[in-house]
């Protein structure tokens, strides 16, 4: 049975692409641009779709066409959310999340805060204005400076480039509540830290709720710092964050593949939720360098295969070295790198030769 990997622009999707090719599975790379990375990878078969963000009946059309059977992983949510909205058109298909029912609750960032308290998981101190001035006077009670976050991020992250937008004044707030309000604007305190203190959860739980595959880790820095993706991360095995994400996701009925993200506290030393992603993440890619390969894991679960629990074995780093428009971040060796493998030079070849293009632009 092939697998297709769907959203294959940057290094999540040509992570899942190695990960599945490497196994011996035939890999179908499905993406709506032209040119995405993944589809310079010699273990993919590139395949056009429409953008699933703005036909979401054409894309689900098209992944029908490429047909079944097939394992299909997406790697950002608007692909995970038009296959979890359409599961009764694609017959033939298994994916490696719940269906919509409880997938929509889980993408909504308050659902998620509210569930983890009921999970005794600690979160960021949170308020959910429903006017400029009430987002103001949640602003001045928690104390600046805070974030104002979605808790619909999809179209949010879409519109500005940012999953939340850091106020340090009441006219900042106002301002940043008008543009988040179509998604639901949340206020929240900033919670204290260094980006090296954002730890995660990567699992996989089968569909009774047994992990199957359990990675834990954290950034080291990330792009653009602050509120930004990895850049270079480390895998550490943190049993707290393990277990409270295991706590949360089991509190949300998820299964599946997913990426539970905490913050550290300076100022208590608490581990405090900051999301889930109920797919795939941006570096995925270290958990299989160290033996979690999460994609292959659900594409032998979902096919019937008998899996055994894995663990992660082993503490390595990972990177993206180089970004256009950004300097240069390169960890000590050795690590994972996230574009450039040995047996699949061509993604890194057009990476660097976009790099260069863009220094002369």
């Amino acid at each position: 049975m092939k697998a297709l990997v769907v959203d294959v622009g940057w290094v999540n999707g040509l992570a899942a692409i190695r990960s599945l090719g490497r196994a011996g599975i035939p890999v179908v790379a499905v993406d709506h641009r032209t040119s995405p990375l993944g589809f310079r990878s010699r273990y993919a078969t590139p395949a056009r779709s429409p953008d699933p963000a703005l036909d979401e009946s054409g894309f689900v059309a098209r992944i029908a066409e490429i047909g079944g059977p097939a394992v299909v992983f997406p790697t950002h949510d608007p692909p995970l959310n038009a296959l979890a909205r359409n599961r009764e058109r694609l017959d033939g298909f298994l994916f490696p999340f719940p269906d919509w029912d409880v997938l929509e609750r889980i993408q909504d960032k308050r659902h998620q805060l509210e569930a983890a308290s009921a999970a005794g998981v600690d979160v960021p101190e949170t308020r959910y204005p429903g006017s400029a001035a009430e987002a103001r006077a949640a602003a001045e009670e928690l104390g600046f400076p805070v974030l104002v976050k979605p808790r619909h991020p999809d179209g949010f992250k879409r519109r500005f480039g940012k999953q939340a937008l850091r106020c340090g004044a009441a006219g900042e707030v106002e301002r940043a509540y008008a543009e988040a309000e179509p998604f639901g604007a949340m206020i929240q305190e900033l919670v204290t830290g260094e980006d090296d203190q954002l730890y995660s959860l990567g699992s996989y739980l089968r569909e009774d709720g047994e992990p199957l595959g359990l990675f834990s880790g954290r950034k080291l820095v990330q792009t653009p710092p602050g509120i930004g993706t990895c850049r270079i991360g480390e895998a550490v095995w943190v049993q707290e964050v393990v277990d409270a994400g295991l706590k949360l996701l089991r509190g949300l009925g998820f299964h599946g593949i997913s990426q539970v993200e905490f913050k550290r506290d300076a100022r208590d030393g608490r581990f405090k939720l900051m999301e889930v992603n109920p797919r795939l993440w941006q570096w995925h890619g270290l958990a299989a360098a160290c033996g979690v390969d999460l994609p292959v894991i659900a594409y032998r679960d979902l096919t019937g295969e008998q899996v055994e629990p894995v663990s992660m074995n082993g503490s390595r780093r990972w990177a993206i070295p180089f970004m256009q428009g950004e300097r240069p971040a390169v960890p000590r060796l050795p690590y994972v790198d996230a574009v450039f493998a040995r047996d699949d030079l061509k993604p890194a070849f057009v990476h660097a030769a976009r790099i260069v293009r863009g220094v002369f632009r």
